[in-house]
């Protein structure tokens, strides 16, 4: 692959150097500017300290501060808290996912994991970050929702949601389609892009993660069992 004419920085935070060293020259190789930290006290420092990065990858377990407590911080801070996460991690329980997720992880590989595997992933985070939203209109309002894609921006009643990438492109996708039941299938393909394979049950827990910070608006996403998720443009009582 040739070098990438504006080298993304990607902060790699991995305590097994064996893993850390091979992911990070496939990284390089693939034209990515790579900052590898093994100690999660460390690259609590760094991501505090700046400049931050363009994608973070992020193993649960480390020594120090924990992955999820970085991600969680990350989260809190204006220059770092709409960079792509993406945690790397050995623990394939579902418990362990849900709680990266909630904190703020965009996506997930468990190990071991394909170098390939971990590669498309951070493309596709990247394209998402820079990608056109579906639709021609670059303001779209639903009920007490208004987004601005220009500026990637989602206001609740006029005060700006903090949202991660992958929830404002879960939320701009149900409010492009109001009323209309979108498919867990059709959500991914839209916010991950096609071929990129994740659970459903991720998704699920955007949507939970969403939901929470739309409040007393919460129920305007509505389940639909067996299938996904319909925006109501009528605020529930």
């Amino acid at each position: 692959m040739e070098p990438l004419m504006d080298p993304k920085h990607i902060l790699l935070v991995e305590d097994e150097r064996d893993l850390a060293d091979i992911l990070g020259y496939n990284l390089t190789k693939a034209g990515y500017r790579v900052t590898i930290i093994h100690d999660g006290t460390a690259a609590l420092a760094a991501v505090k300290k700046g400049p931050a990065p363009d994608l973070i990858i992020l193993d649960l377990m480390l020594p120090g501060v924990s992955g999820t407590e970085i991600a969680r911080q990350a989260r809190t801070l204006p220059a770092t808290a709409r960079i792509p996460i993406l945690m790397l991690t050995a623990k394939a329980e579902e418990a362990d996912v849900v709680a990266g997720l909630t904190i703020g992880a965009d996506d997930y590989v468990t190990k071991p994991y394909s170098t390939k595997v971990v590669l498309a992933r951070v493309d596709a985070l990247l394209r998402r970050v820079n990608s056109p939203t579906e639709g021609s209109s670059t303001l779209v309002t639903v009920g007490p929702l208004a987004a601005d894609l220009a500026v990637h921006s989602i206001t609740l009643d006029s005060v700006e949601l903090k949202l991660t990438l992958t929830e404002f492109k879960l939320l701009v996708a149900l409010m492009q389609a109001p009323k209309r039941v979108l498919a867990r299938n059709d959500l991914i393909s839209r916010v991950m892009g096609p071929g990129i394979v994740i659970t459903s049950r991720t998704i699920d827990v955007h949507i939970a993660a969403i939901r929470k910070k739309l409040g007393q608006y919460g129920d305007m996403i509505r389940t639909v069992r067996g299938v996904g998720y319909q925006l109501s443009p009528l605020v529930p009582a």
